[in-house]
Formats: structure tokens, sequence, C-alpha cells
């Protein structure tokens, strides 16, 4: 645990661009590593997904080191973040469509931000939080555990309710939404296996959670698709909240949780082509990627 204060240490005390043109360096760097070929691979065949044209060997290696690079400075600015002052958090943020949560959060039954593996949602998540609205988020384990613990540790420090995957989950996210918090969880991958939902994924069948529609359809809770995105401006980040999907029931349970599933994936895949590079999603995803 000590290395990882120490690197969040000297995170916050260099310049934020300095910080970011580092980890960028660095990010490529290991990612070209021998051990890395499996991620790298598989980086590349998800921005073929999400670019949706072909893209030549040059053009493609250019786009993996991209997205090495960014998901370098996400870990950067995580390790920023413990310790920040307010002020300086909302420095480094901006937003569109934040009218969206505040809408949810006035209807009184909570608010599910659904996001991809994509930026740096957790600055966002200290922003939200430090506008004195309570959050949930919903992870999944890091290896080795003193990593997962650092990380659970620096989010609660922030302010969060950490919630790990597994079947205590829904009972606490029910609890939080119904207490009118802001519950994030990652919707682009499935880790529960038999209990997601079969969608079609960029134009490929996939599965992914139920959790994100199933509990917007009991609650009654916004169901808002969302993303944080790194900018290069002085903010350096931006979030956008989309506008609620559809969660009116029309019939059987699965049903409504498949079409709404079905709907979000779609959102998804509009935020991702955004910032394709800013996709941190480097395990397999589709069965294919199993083969």
């Amino acid at each position: 645990m000590l290395e990882y204060a120490a690197a969040s240490a000297v995170a916050r005390a260099t310049p934020p661009r300095l910080l970011r043109s580092v980890a960028a360096g660095i990010g490529v760097v290991v990612s070209r590593r021998k051990a890395m070929a499996p991620r790298r691979d598989m980086m590349a065949r998800h921005l073929r997904r999400a670019w949706g044209r072909p893209l030549d060997d040059h053009e493609l290696g250019d786009q993996v080191d991209q997205a090495f690079g960014s998901y370098a400075r996400y870990w950067a600015e995580s390790l920023r973040l413990p310790g920040m002052s307010f002020e300086a958090v909302e420095a480094g943020m901006s937003w569109q469509g934040l009218g969206h949560l505040y809408q949810g959060l006035e209807a009184g039954r909570g608010v599910i931000l659904a996001l991809p593996h994509l930026g740096g949602w957790e600055w966002a998540g200290a922003w939200i939080v430090g506008q004195g609205y309570p959050m949930t988020v919903v992870v999944e384990a890091l290896e080795p555990p003193e990593l997962f613990e650092w990380f659970a540790g620096f989010r609660r420090s922030v302010g969060m309710e950490v919630v790990g995957v597994g079947p205590e989950a829904a009972t606490a996210v029910l609890r939080a939404l119904r207490a009118n918090h802001v519950v994030c969880l990652l919707s682009d991958r499935n880790l529960i296996g038999a209990s997601g939902v079969d969608v079609e994924f960029f134009g490929e069948r996939t599965s992914l959670p139920a959790g994100p529609a199933t509990l917007a359809l009991r609650t009654g809770a916004l169901l808002l698709p969302t993303a944080v995105y790194f900018e290069d401006g002085p903010a350096g980040h931006l979030g956008l909240v989309q506008s609620p999907l559809a969660t009116a029931r029309h019939g059987a349970l699965r049903e409504d949780v498949t079409r709404v599933t079905q709907e979000l994936a779609l959102r998804l895949e509009g935020l991702i082509r955004r910032r394709p590079t800013q996709w941190h999603l480097m395990q397999p995803n589709w069965p294919s990627d199993v083969l």
C-alpha cells in the first residue's frame, strides 16, 4: 500500500500537463513489451469494432498506442485524486447534459449512470460527490488484491460507497437508489456470465450486464448513458450525460430488460465512437474473441 501512496503523492506534485504527457509515454512503452502482446491484440480487435471501418497496420498500431497512453493517463489521474481539494477537482471538470442527472435526483428515485470503460469517470465521480450527492459504485476486483484495496480506499476517501461485483451488490444498489443516491455501473462488459443479456453490440452478438436495465425497471430510477472523456483543454475532463432511456414496462420483465439493454448497447456504441482510443477495454468481450 505504501508504494501506491507514494505514487499518489508524486502524481499530485507533478504539473497536470506534464503528468499527462509522461503517463502517455510510459503507457506506450509498457504496452510494447512482449508480455503485453495479447492485450495489444485484444485492444486492436475492439478498436476495429469501434471505428467500424478497415484500419491499415500503421493506423491501427497508432490507435493502439493512443489507447494505452489514455489508459496510463487514467491511472495517473486516479493517483492524483486522493487528497485533492474540491476546487481543484472542479477546475478539471466540464459537463454537457448535467440537467438529466438533476432531473433524476429531483424525482427522488435515484439515478443510474451507465458507463463504458472509457476516459476518466472517477474524476467526474469525485465532482458529483463534492456537490453533495451520495454515490455508490459497483466495481470488479483488481489484481493484485493490494491494488484493489488501494483503489477502494481512495474511492471511499472522496466519498463514494464502494460495492464489489457479487451476490450482495444488488441489495446494496437497491438500498442506494431508495435513498435517492447516484449509482455508477460500468455497463459495456458482462462479468456475471449467465445473468447477462444477449444483444447486438458494434454489429456482433454478445452479452451485456442485465443490472442497469433491471434496476431501472424495478425502481423507476432514471437510466442515463454517460461517459467522461479526457480533453486537452484547461479542464481536462468532459462529462457527457445523455437523455434517459425509456424504461416504462411493456411486458414480461425479461423482455423489457432485453429491450432496454439493447437500447443501452446502442447508446454506449455512440459514446465510445466519439473517442475510440479512450476505450480501455483489453479483455475478451465477444464470443469470437476467445475462439
